[in-house]
């Protein structure tokens, strides 16, 4: 889950759907959870339930942009915020893997306590809803999972084409521009593990996403005490 950073709020709101806007400014049409681009149709989520937590309606530190799948999964569930991770306070790229056919899992790596809040932070939006057998089952219209697959597939095509024209500047920006329009940072990131400036450029392409998250690799780094 790419990790991303709004900066400070830049306006007072009376109502929170006013936020929409600045959030897409800040952080590109992209869903905070699944990663996929919406030219239309995102909403500002709260990571803690304005339902229950009427002081935090209108918090810009309470806002994320989110997808309808998400948001249907998400619901009213509310996490007390040491229980999970969240993509805008934690680096979420060292807590969740990705793989081709479209899968997200909770990273292997992870121990204890920080495993249990990235599994509850998948679980939090359904992000490893799979058709796959030993996975949870999405429902009939939730079809992350396969445009996961399908961006998988196209950053394997972008990178065969990238490496059949000798990693010139403009295979570089073929890439970046069929990244941007389609989202999925963290499959992008995946798929090109091996060519560092090409991951340097596509964490530069997607608004929000925090270079501080990153090494001199374009590699994911801890953002946190945590270690994520």
């Amino acid at each position: 889950m790419r990790p991303i950073e709004k900066g400070a709020a830049p306006r007072q709101y009376t109502d929170y759907r006013q936020a929409a806007g600045d959030l897409e400014a800040r952080l590109g049409k992209y869903c905070s959870y699944c990663e996929r681009r919406l030219p239309i149709g995102l909403a500002v989520e709260h990571k803690a339930p304005k339902e229950f937590h009427e002081d935090r309606e209108l918090d810009w530190d309470n806002f994320l942009l989110s997808c309808s799948n998400c948001n249907s999964v998400k619901l009213l569930k509310d996490i007390p915020d040491q229980d999970t991770l969240w993509p805008d306070r934690h680096n979420t790229l060292l807590a969740i893997t990705y793989a081709k056919g479209g899968f997200a899992e909770v990273a292997t790596s992870l121990r204890g306590r920080l495993r249990q809040r990235a599994r509850s932070l998948v679980d939090l939006v359904g992000l490893d809803r799979h058709q796959a057998t030993g996975f949870p089952k999405p429902a009939l219209r939730d079809a992350r999972w396969r445009q996961r697959e399908e961006a998988w597939s196209t950053a394997e095509f972008c990178r065969e084409r990238y490496e059949s024209l000798n990693q010139t500047d403009e295979a570089l920006r073929f890439v970046l521009d069929v990244a941007r329009g389609l989202g999925f940072l963290s499959v992008w990131l995946s798929v090109f593990a091996e060519y560092p400036p090409v991951k340097l450029r596509l964490i530069r392409v997607f608004p929000g996403t925090p270079g501080s998250c990153f090494d001199s690799r374009g590699d994911p780094v801890a953002r946190t005490a945590l270690g994520v």
